[in-house]
């Protein structure tokens, strides 16, 4: 009985970083308190008294949970878990507080998050277990089944996909990014005038069918609509490249994901379009600026 109590404290005292494991894995904080609870059932099966790093191999466990979860994800098998007499309290644990998520996605970078959605599975788990937290890659291989040197370039194509290549030019997104920063602090500001100045007079805004309300127009044309329009969306927002530009990703709590793909002429915006499919979504190059 004193070995099931210390499993339990001791699988407790981790749970918070286990969860930030998880959370950048999966993008999900559900899909993290899911991994969470079925790694706990492993070593709540196991023999643990022999494991000299409870933290690092139940770090690995998470890492082979969210793994599977990541590969199954289109299938979206979703398989209960029974309860166990040394189950953790888990009471409200699959209550998810939006502001928390929030928070968590904030944290990690809501832009690396939606990038690493556009990474295999290998490489994603290859990129956030060394990258971010260190693990070395003789630890990673084994959980990617691959060698050291294999899995060392999981890491480095997720690095490439990540950083974009650089195949933009450094002066040309410097403009776009200031006009973009600009636009953002007026936005959040509530600085009507500031924002009209930043948008073409005949600016055009167009947002799918998944954004746009039945009835609404999907475009909206002109600056002082278009300012009108976009000061009730400056909130959740981070700037990403989207195909080679300076975008926006915004994720709004409890909806879908978007992505705002700005067109920049002459230090005005004279397009946005706003995608929310995630079909169109997964056919965009997303990298970090």
């Amino acid at each position: 009985m004193e070995e099931q109590t210390w499993l339990v404290e001791a699988f407790e005292a981790e749970r918070p970083h286990l969860r930030v494991v998880a959370y950048r894995l999966l993008g999900s904080l559900a899909e993290a308190d899911d991994a969470i609870q079925e790694a706990w059932l492993r070593p709540s099966r196991s023999e643990t008294s022999e494991i000299k790093n409870l933290g690092g191999w139940l770090t690995t466990v998470v890492a082979r949970v969210s793994l599977n979860m990541l590969r199954s994800r289109r299938t979206r098998r979703e398989e209960s878990l029974e309860a166990s007499e040394l189950e953790p309290d888990t009471d409200g644990a699959h209550i998810i507080d939006p502001e928390q998520e929030a928070e968590l996605s904030d944290a990690v970078g809501l832009a690396l998050l939606v990038i690493l959605e556009t990474l295999t599975p290998a490489e994603r788990l290859a990129f956030v277990l060394h990258d971010i937290f260190a693990v070395p890659f003789e630890e990673i291989a084994p959980i990617v089944d691959r060698s050291e040197e294999a899995t060392r370039q999981l890491a480095s194509r997720a690095r490439r996909r990540i950083r974009g290549g650089g195949t933009t030019q450094a002066a040309s997104l410097t403009a776009q990014r200031a006009v973009v920063d600009a636009f953002l602090a007026a936005s959040r500001a509530g600085k009507f005038e500031a924002l009209i100045a930043l948008l073409d007079p005949e600016v055009v805004y167009r947002a799918d069918r998944l954004v746009t309300p039945a009835g609404s127009a999907r475009a909206i044309r002109g600056a002082e609509a278009v300012a009108k329009q976009l000061l009730r969306r400056a909130q959740e927002v981070q700037t990403i490249l989207v195909n080679g530009s300076v975008g926006l990703v915004v994720a709004p709590p409890g909806q879908g994901l978007l992505i705002s793909q700005l067109t920049i002429l002459h230090g005005e915006i004279t397009q946005i379009e706003v995608i929310s499919d995630p079909t169109r979504i997964s056919q965009l190059h997303l990298s970090m600026l």
